[in-house]
This record gives C-alpha cells, structure tokens and sequence, in this order.
C-alpha cells in the first residue's frame, strides 16, 4: 500500500489536543483501508506531519474529515525507505508522537540536510584507474561516517561520488561538514595526496516542501550549495548559520549567488575551519 505524508497547520495546538485527535483517526481509519502510523509536532512553527499507509491520499484525508475535520493542507507520496532514513531515529510515545532519539522531548520535524561531493570524480578514474579511484571513494566514506556517527547524522543514500545525510540538530549538520573537511585537510597534509578533494552543501528546513517531493526545497538547496562550493569548502544556507547562533561555529558571508531552480538569489556562508 501507498505511504503518505500529509502537513497541517495547527497553530495553538496542545499536546493532548494533537494525541487526542491522532486516537480520533486511529478509530476510523479502519473505514477506509487507512493505518494511521505516526506524527511529528513542530509547535514553534505550529506544523504537523503525519506519516500513513493508504490506497489513496483521499482516503487518507477522509479519515482527518471523518475523525476531526482537521484537513490536509498537501499529501505527498513518501518513498517509506527515504521517509524512514531521513526522519527515523526517535521512538514513539503512547499518543503515536514522535520522540527525539535520546529524549522525551518532540521532535519538531526539521531538518539539517547536507551533502558531499567527491571533486572530480570521472576524471580521477581516468587518472588513476577504478581500483585507486574506489580506494578513495571508500576512504571518503570512512571519514565521512565517522563524522556523522560523531554528530549524531543518518546516512539517508550513497550517490556514487557523496553522500547525502540528515539531523535531527541543524548545528550538527554544519559541525559535521566542518570536521569532515577538517579530517580531509589533515590526511593531505600527513600523505602528501592532494586527489581527495570534498565539496559540501548543507541546509536546513521541515520535512514536508513543495514540488511533489518529501524533502524537495531543502534537499535542492543543499545539493545546490554543494555543487556551488569550490574543493574543501563548506556551503550553508543562511537559516541554516542563524540556527547555528552561540553554537561555536563561525561563517564567512559571500553574499548572494543564483543557483539553478530557486527563482530569488540566496544568500551563502561559508563554513570556517578556524
């Protein structure tokens, strides 16, 4: 069966209110082939996204009309395996709300999202040969896993030259990319091998965007200010540096810069390795 995932505003929301309504669907949703799984709450910003199996996203809103008459404003396909890696971590209260992993606390649904980029990728199997490109292909992967396990990151998907990876902090996220371009400085310096070059992207926003997609304007910016970074730095959106505020990170401002699929020019700083 098809898994969605659905937004709603609900300004002023309790957490009672929001279990109460969650039990509300859970005795419907048998109507109409719907399994109702669970929900993240994101009470600064007064959103709920709740994840469920359905045949169609009609259904599933018939059981929020039947339940509560609290609506949908937008249900979108999930891909349950990306749904999984990108939001999974936390566990579940009784109520089907989703706790931070480690926590008690809600977890609010935003995410930090970051990519890395191996620079030059086609080419240095051109130069070297497959069995001393994917040599550093895996390297890459070791460093970059051993900071995310550091920052508390979820690998969400290999890209064949990066990886893409979630956090539930967005400070971890821009931590994380500074240690992974720390730890690449070091090896270059110790080895003597400049080949094993990283750009990285990171940004930050809620789960649930626009375009047909789970994770579309977040993701696209941060893959966006990947492939804008030049070799060893790291891009960042500037919401993202604002949640990094009295969190030990320092930025560079470059301004702002067009990239490819976002109609306004967005503001980039660049993550210091000092």
């Amino acid at each position: 069966m098809p898994m969605y995932m659905d937004i709603h505003t609900v300004d002023g929301a309790t957490a009672d209110a929001l279990a109460a309504a969650h039990e509300a669907d859970l005795d419907v949703q048998h109507k109409h082939g719907t399994e109702c799984l669970k929900y993240w709450w994101n009470e600064g910003s007064g959103k709920l996204f709740c994840l469920f199996e359905a045949p169609t996203a009609e259904a599933a809103n018939a059981v929020h009309r039947e339940a509560h008459g609290l609506l949908a404003e937008n249900i979108i396909e999930v891909d349950p395996d990306l749904a999984d890696g990108f939001l999974g971590g936390g566990g579940v209260n009784a109520a089907g709300a989703v706790l931070r992993r480690g926590a008690d606390a809600y977890d609010t649904g935003v995410r930090g999202v970051l990519f890395t980029d191996i620079v030059g990728s086609t080419a240095l199997n051109q130069q070297l040969g497959d069995d001393a490109a994917m040599e550093l292909v895996e390297t890459h992967d070791a460093i970059v896993r051993g900071c995310l396990a550091t920052w508390g990151g979820r690998e969400v998907k290999h890209t064949g030259d990066g990886i893409m990876a979630s956090f539930v902090s967005p400070a971890s996220a821009v931590r994380c990319g500074r240690d992974i371009q720390l730890a690449l400085a070091r090896r270059r310096e110790e080895q003597g091998d400049d080949h094993l070059s990283v750009r990285i992207g990171a940004a930050a926003g809620e789960p649930v965007e626009r375009n047909q997609d789970l994770f579309g304007s977040t993701v696209q910016l941060a893959a966006r200010l990947c492939a804008h970074a030049a070799p060893g730095d790291t891009l960042v959106s500037s919401v993202l540096s604002e949640l990094c505020i009295g969190k030990g990170v320092r930025f560079d401002d470059l301004g702002e810069a067009e990239l490819k699929g976002f109609p306004e020019p967005v503001r980039i700083k660049r993550v210091r390795l000092d």
